[in-house]
């Protein structure tokens, strides 16, 4: 293999995980060619949280300090019954995260953390990006492994030693690749709104929600976080509820009578807020089977949603994508003779944290939408379970690390 293929790793998709790894492994001297099938860059959805553990890696990669004046950094998590918008505990984030975690909580619109990636990658010359390009097929040979890329109406061959397939839920180098598992459709459908913090909506949320906190409301039907994006200006709002799969895609038509069915017996005031911030888009929750492999022999790699998918209940889909990209250049750059190997020690490292943060979402859904007996008993606990230790039951999750390879 000629010195530039030996040195070249191509991802597909560049969304947060495609972005992070190009950074992660130009950072390590490797030349990236990253292609996204887009024609330009948009970013799916709206809000996201970033938890520690993903803000200590954008810190590390440079992409924090251009990212934070578009953020809010929340006071706390905070989880309301919906039927009575009574607060039922309160994990202290702000200052407090930083103390612990090291490492801020912080909300913000997807596109600026996109803007923020993008601004980074534009400072490194060993990283191309070309978009409206799509994988049509993956050719694996020894010790390298070349991508058909469709552009413009034209085919060209990207090779290189490492094939990143960071394309999503819905990933075409899955497909292509070999590996077995495709997305399967959870059942769930997720509602989202923006709303401007000065229009009646956003007033009206916040006299009864917590304006400075990424607030969950909890009801057997559904639940609804909502949270300030873009410095404050605006509020993220999602709500989950079971429904029909619709069409593929991050986003989607849907009956609004699926949400407003199931919020029946919630607080009039949430109510009318759901009513005043439509219209509401809805998509289909997709996962994928973690039990298939992430990584082959022949140098291909799967990270984030085309790895392993999971229901949002946990708030980590972008921060495990982030820690994905930095723990797989880390393996890589740790086996400069063997970097195929290195493939299946990442996956071996990464596999039970990624099944122990689906636990935790599975759990949290559970949790949110327990009704009867089920719920006083969450209620119970919630009420005697201290801030301070529901913060230490998080630290596995937010105070972890990159681990030193050679300590593995």
């Amino acid at each position: 293999m000629d010195d530039t293929r030996s040195r070249q790793v191509v991802i597909a998709g560049a969304g947060v995980a495609g972005l992070t790894a190009a950074l992660a492994f130009s950072e390590r001297g490797y030349l990236v060619r990253l292609f996204e099938q887009a024609p330009r860059l948009e970013a799916a959805g709206a809000g996201i949280q970033l938890s520690p553990n993903a803000t200590r890696i954008l810190r590390q990669f440079g992409v924090l300090e251009r990212l934070r004046p578009a953020t809010v950094r929340p006071e706390a998590v905070v989880l309301k019954d919906a039927a009575t918008l009574r607060e039922l505990a309160r994990v202290p984030l702000g200052e407090a995260a930083e103390r612990r975690w090291q490492a801020p909580y912080l909300v913000a619109h997807r596109a600026d953390l996109q803007d923020a990636l993008m601004a980074r990658l534009a400072e490194q010359p060993d990283i191309s990006l070309v978009t409206g390009a799509r994988v049509g097929d993956v050719a694996a040979g020894p010790r390298h492994t070349t991508a058909k890329v469709e552009i413009a109406g034209k085919t060209v061959e990207a090779d290189g030693f490492l094939l990143i397939g960071a394309d999503g839920v819905w990933s075409a180098v899955r497909a292509f690749g070999g590996f077995a598992a495709r997305s399967r459709f959870s059942g769930e459908l997720a509602w989202r709104a923006t709303i401007s913090a000065d229009s009646a909506a956003g007033e009206a949320f916040a006299a009864f929600g917590a304006a400075d906190c990424v607030t969950t409301f909890l009801h057997p039907g559904f639940h609804l976080v909502a949270y300030p994006v873009s410095n404050g200006a605006a509020f993220n709002l999602a709500a989950f509820t079971r429904g029909e799969i619709i069409t593929e895609g991050w986003s989607g038509r849907a009956d609004p009578e699926i949400l407003a069915g199931a919020m029946r017996g919630t607080a009039a005031a949430l109510a009318r807020l759901v009513e005043d911030a439509g219209p509401w888009t809805a998509w289909p929750i997709h996962t994928v089977d973690q039990a298939q492999l992430w990584t082959t022999p022949a140098g291909i790699a799967l990270i984030g949603d085309a790895a392993h998918a999971m229901t949002p209940f946990a708030a980590q889909g972008a921060a495990m994508a982030i820690e994905d990209a930095a723990t797989l250049a880390g393996f890589v750059a740790a086996s400069p003779a063997d970097p195929w190997q290195a493939l299946a020690a990442w996956e071996k490292v990464r596999r039970p944290r990624i099944a122990k943060v689906a636990r935790r979402g599975a759990l949290n859904r559970l949790a949110w939408h327990a009704s009867g007996p089920v719920a006083v008993a969450r209620n119970l606990f919630l009420k005697l379970r201290s801030p301070e230790k529901l913060a230490a039951d998080l630290d596995w999750l937010y105070g972890w690390r990159t681990p030193e390879v050679g300590g593995q």
